[in-house]
């Protein structure tokens, strides 16, 4: 379902006031069989008023741009840990997921460890096992973030099958050389570069204190604990 931007009629308004009073002055200057003088000085300044309301309305499409749709991800609310895990370390996976999904637009995490899911967090997808394809892969290999801006126009989009279907953006953060913070958006081109770079800095944090544990190693244990 898709959520429209409540600002969106209030930018037009004037755009069609001025429209509506331009066409209500050439019908009136059609009609009137003989022009006075003080008639011709109120259509100038009717015309000018009408060129100033629509003038308005288009810097107003600039100034105030319309904020992309945004979208109720199909999931279910949930939050998972993967048991195993140290509790100071499952205590710092909250607090990172909690200010991510609090201070930007994501609406869902997972993080990718040494071929585990380590914590799923937001709106749960009904798979929780992750498979890296291409784009993972780069980014694992290559240790630079991946955002796609808009899933609809990337093909790739159909390796994170373990996003809710319907995200509309999607950011893949390395996690040093052995992991990845997938996070999705519920709206299109909606991470602004402030956002990146504190995701960048919060995924630098946690891989600090993931690469110092030894406990993590690969499994097929899927993430249960549920907070």
């Amino acid at each position: 379902m898709m959520k429209t931007d409540n600002n969106r009629i209030v930018r037009l308004v004037p755009i069609v006031a001025g429209s509506i009073a331009g066409t209500l002055l050439m019908v009136n200057r059609l009609l009137t069989p003989e022009l006075t003088d003080s008639q011709a000085r109120s259509d100038a300044v009717g015309v000018i008023l009408t060129a100033v309301l629509i003038l308005t309305g288009l810097l107003w499409q600039q100034v105030q741009p319309r904020q992309p749709d945004s979208v109720i991800l199909e999931g279910t609310e949930g939050f998972e840990l993967l048991p195993t895990l140290p509790d100071d370390l499952k205590t710092e996976l909250a607090w990172a997921s909690h200010l991510l999904l609090t201070n930007t637009v994501t609406r869902s995490i997972v993080i990718y460890y040494r071929g585990q899911v380590l914590l799923r967090r937001g709106v749960l997808a009904p798979k929780a096992e992750v498979t890296p394809g291409a784009i993972l892969n780069l980014v694992l290999s290559k240790q630079k973030a991946i955002y796609l801006v808009d899933t609809k126009i990337y093909p790739g989009r159909f390796e994170f099958d373990y996003l809710p279907p319907n995200t509309q953006g999607i950011i893949c953060q390395p996690l040093g050389a052995e992991g990845v913070a997938i996070l999705g958006a519920n709206a299109p081109r909606s991470y602004t570069k402030q956002d990146e770079t504190w995701i960048e800095g919060i995924a630098n944090k946690l891989a600090n204190s993931l690469e110092s544990l030894s406990t993590i190693a690969p499994t097929t244990t899927k993430p249960n604990d549920k907070n």
